[in-house]
């Protein structure tokens, strides 16, 4: 295990050096690799020795990139995918069999629940959902046939915060299988094995590339569960590419100065807006007013580069704050460089009812801003022209 300190694993967790002493990582931009001879060939296909295959069961870029996340998670092994979503499918298809049952907290990804309710039921899997504001009914949602617990902490868009260490205690009662989407914190800001999580999901499109520039995802955890992941994935095939996981990898370098200096930025943001007067309410959770403030306190190390506001008007309303930005991106992605602004109840979650948008905190007004790196006045320059009309 390695002694090095967070940013120093970041950057000095590399691939071996080749012939040619590089400093840098080169890009493997290959889809297999050769053998000695037959002997060479029949061990490695047969496991008995550690060797490149072909880049859809692994790489030298990929492999690097999850050494990093494995060790920045304080995970035992890992795999990395195409996207956040092929991580989170691969995790489910991988670890569950027919007549299985999952509890999930009621607020996650739109495809995430798309995921529970529309594709695994194909094969008589089962979600029930709780409240980020009724954790106390989780238990008793467990059925004989439950096999996960899933959360995302923070939650998309509403930024809800819950708590690992009783999700934890519960998992292990239960003995269920904790799985944490952990996308929006980064493992810099949170690290949920600490609280007894088993598998940890990120789309590393976001905060993990931090420049909007490719798609990813990896899933990090116990050796045992990471083998059926990958064994999954190796047949299924949403692997991560070689030059997306090259990327990946040089972005984990800056990614601790990186959210540090977003979430400084957030935490300004998220103050301005709290005394705004069009501004009904703000969601952050290193606002002391976050309804989870005390447990956002306990288990982040920073509030994350999220703020959520509503703003006074409803839906008209949030189409006229969209209309008005200027410097900030009007854009799907969060985690990026540029700041960007988006109106759920408009846009990512039009088409579902006022019902089901406010079960998951999404009220008409809600805004939600992934706060960037531009300087911090001019970012709040921008929300405040945009919110006179």
């Amino acid at each position: 295990m390695s002694t090095y300190q967070f940013e120093t694993e970041a950057i000095r967790n590399q691939t071996e050096r080749s012939q040619f002493s590089e400093h840098s990582t080169p890009m493997y931009v290959t889809s297999s690799f050769v053998f000695d001879d037959a002997e060479d060939m029949r061990a490695s296909f047969a496991e008995e020795k550690e060797k490149n295959l072909y880049s859809r069961f692994s790489n030298p870029n990929t492999t690097e990139f999850v050494h990093k996340v494995v060790a920045m998670e304080g995970a035992e092994s890992g795999y990395a995918f195409a996207t956040g979503m092929a991580a989170i499918f691969s995790t489910f298809g991988a670890l569950l069999s027919a007549g299985d049952h999952i509890v999930s907290c009621r607020s996650v990804f739109g495809s995430t629940h798309t995921l529970f309710t529309k594709y695994l039921p194909k094969w008589n899997i089962d979600t029930s959902y709780f409240k980020v504001d009724e954790v106390d009914s989780i238990e008793t949602l467990i059925k004989p046939n439950t096999k996960i617990l899933y959360a995302e902490t923070p939650t998309n868009p509403a930024v809800d915060v819950l708590d690992l260490e009783l999700l934890g205690k519960i998992a292990r009662k239960h003995n269920l299988l904790l799985v944490i989407d952990n996308c929006f914190a980064t493992p810099y800001i949170q690290k949920p094995i600490e609280f007894g999580a088993d598998i940890v999901l990120h789309s590393a499109t976001k905060l993990m590339d931090g420049q909007g520039r490719v798609l990813g995802g990896v899933a990090v955890g116990k050796a045992d569960l990471i083998r059926e992941i990958y064994l999954f994935s190796r047949n299924t095939g949403p692997a991560m590419s070689p030059f997306n996981a090259w990327v990946l990898s040089k972005s984990l370098e800056t990614l601790a100065v990186r959210v540090e200096k977003h979430c400084e930025n957030a935490l300004q943001v998220a103050k301005f807006l709290e005394k705004h007067t069009k501004v009904n309410k703000v969601k952050y959770p290193f606002l002391k007013s976050h309804p989870q403030y005390k447990v956002a306190k306990k288990q982040m190390k920073l509030g994350g580069n999220i703020v959520a506001f509503e703003v006074s008007g409803g839906i008209e309303a949030g189409r006229k704050f969209l209309n008005k930005i200027k410097l900030c991106s009007l854009s799907a992605n969060l985690g990026d460089t540029r700041s960007i602004v988006t109106h759920p109840a408009s846009t990512t979650h039009s088409k579902l009812n006022e019902e089901d948008r406010l079960e998951v905190g999404i009220t008409d007004g809600l805004v939600r801003v992934s706060v960037g790196l531009e300087n911090i006045d001019d970012i709040i320059s921008d929300l405040e022209q945009a919110l006179d009309f």
